[in-house]
């Protein structure tokens, strides 16, 4: 049996099929398609990073200037359950934020396995330069987004073209053997670190000059990502090649299709449904990890996305004020993982995710309940410490289960876990801080945390 690198299954009595050289080809080290995958994500996250701090700045533009459109239809249904719940007025922005988070996650979550079975279908070279063309085009509108409608049809096209962070995985796994998907899947992660260093920066150093100089200041950082993105898409048109071979593709649509829809179906991916012939101990404790990995990407996604409206909103963040806290982040973050955890030794990662996770606890509760920057900093810090920590060693201990080859669809239901936390975690936490407030939305979010904990403790992972 083969899996296919995005995580499909096909029968092979030879056994798993690699591309033309094999192996040993494989083994001499980095592949020039993962170097190619690595510059062409890490534009693309640099685009879509941009955004990160300017989320408070454009609800409240698009709350100033959208008289007559979506924005006060909406405003006026809050307003309703506002006055009905006691909820106060100066969060609704929150509340809003956490509608267009919520919904590009979804979107995402919905659109990715369905990318990256078209990917096993037709290859990955046409499904990445679609998904670009598609991010390109969000921007695109995104940079004429005069009205809230228009900036939400944005983020909708945005969700469901994002799919091309599933496709470098599945690229750097067409790529690699086994002894060598380490390098590969580092790469990936030294691109989100850097993309999420620079891009918030770069957005805020954009939004700060344009506001001295029209009212839609919105636009220079849109057209800043349009011309990342559409840099991108001529860059991956030149120099991408396809990585998986006709020989390895699925030979129909239908099983493309059944693919997809077995990464959406909620209860499938809990019980990690599609995964046969695992030992029944090995399965409980996979299920119980994709729990955990659920659970906490749920609740940390949501409060991280409430982040930059606390700030705006209590200490009054300009959009260069937040790039400066995502600077903070990400670098303690890269040097943090850089420094200490690909240290980490093999058979400690339990202990590691147990330890972050009870590290996360204060970091919430603090951010939650500061009210000067010294003390906002500490629980950022204990913040990021954590997060370094928690996503790397939990992938590791999913990536040990499972025969070669499963790991496919092991770790494909775990990404959609992580998919479907982070669509549903920023609406759940954004009401909630809109009904309660800050302080208890935090204090809640990370005593809540104390469930994956418990869940890990016990398990037998």
């Amino acid at each position: 049996m083969t899996v296919l690198r995005s995580g499909t299954v096909l029968d092979d009595p030879e056994g798993t099929i690699y591309p033309e050289g094999g192996d040993k080809a494989k083994d001499k080290g980095t592949s020039r398609m993962t170097i190619v995958i690595f510059v062409g994500l890490l534009i693309d996250l640099l685009a879509f990073t941009l955004i990160l701090p300017l989320f408070p700045a454009l609800l409240d533009f698009y709350r100033r200037n959208d008289k007559d459109g979506l924005y006060p239809f909406l405003e006026r249904q809050v307003q309703f359950f506002q006055r009905l719940l006691g909820a106060p007025e100066q969060f609704n922005t929150v509340l809003f934020g956490g509608f267009i988070g919520s919904l590009f996650s979804l979107l995402q979550f919905l659109a990715s396995p369905i990318i990256g079975g078209m990917s096993d279908l037709y290859g990955r070279r046409p499904l990445l330069l679609i998904s670009t063309a598609g991010i390109a085009l969000s921007y695109g509108i995104w940079a004429m987004a005069g009205s809230f409608s228009i900036f939400v049809l944005a983020r909708i096209i945005g969700g469901l073209s994002k799919g091309n962070v599933s496709l470098a995985t599945a690229i750097v796994t067409d790529e690699s053997t086994p002894k060598t998907r380490g390098r590969g899947m580092a790469l990936i992660g030294i691109a989100f670190s850097v993309g999420f260093i620079l891009g918030p920066i770069i957005g805020a150093f954009f939004s700060i000059w344009a506001k001295e100089r029209t009212g839609a200041w919105y636009v220079y950082p849109a057209l800043c990502a349009l011309t990342l993105s559409v840099f991108d898409l001529i860059f991956l048109y030149v120099k991408f090649e396809e990585t998986l071979p006709e020989k390895q593709r699925l030979k129909n649509f239908n099983q493309a299709i059944a693919q997809a829809f077995m990464y959406i179906n909620p209860l499938s991916l809990f019980k990690f449904a599609s995964l046969k012939n695992l030992p029944k101990k090995e399965h409980e404790s996979l299920q119980t990890l994709g729990l955990v990995y659920f659970l906490y990407l749920f609740l940390y996604s949501g409060l991280e996305f409430t982040l930059t409206f606390l700030t705006h909103i209590r200490f009054k963040f300009n959009s260069m004020d937040q790039g400066k806290m995502f600077l903070f982040i990400g670098l303690l973050m890269a040097v943090i993982q850089g420094g200490y955890v690909r240290r980490i030794p093999q058979g400690k990662e339990k202990q590691m995710v147990l330890y972050g996770l009870l590290l996360i606890i204060p970091s919430f509760a603090i951010v939650g309940f500061a009210y000067n920057i010294f003390t906002l900093y500490v629980g950022l810090a204990l913040y990021a410490l954590s997060t370094s920590v928690c996503v790397p060693c939990m992938t590791t201990l999913v990536s040990s289960y499972g025969d070669a080859n499963q790991k496919g669809i092991v770790m494909g239901v775990y990404r959609s876990l992580g998919a479907l936390g982070r669509a549903l975690g920023p609406m759940v936490s954004c009401t909630l801080y809109w009904l309660v407030g800050p302080e208890i939305c935090y204090c809640v979010g990370g005593l809540a945390l104390i469930g994956p904990y418990i869940l890990l403790r016990r398990s037998s992972a």
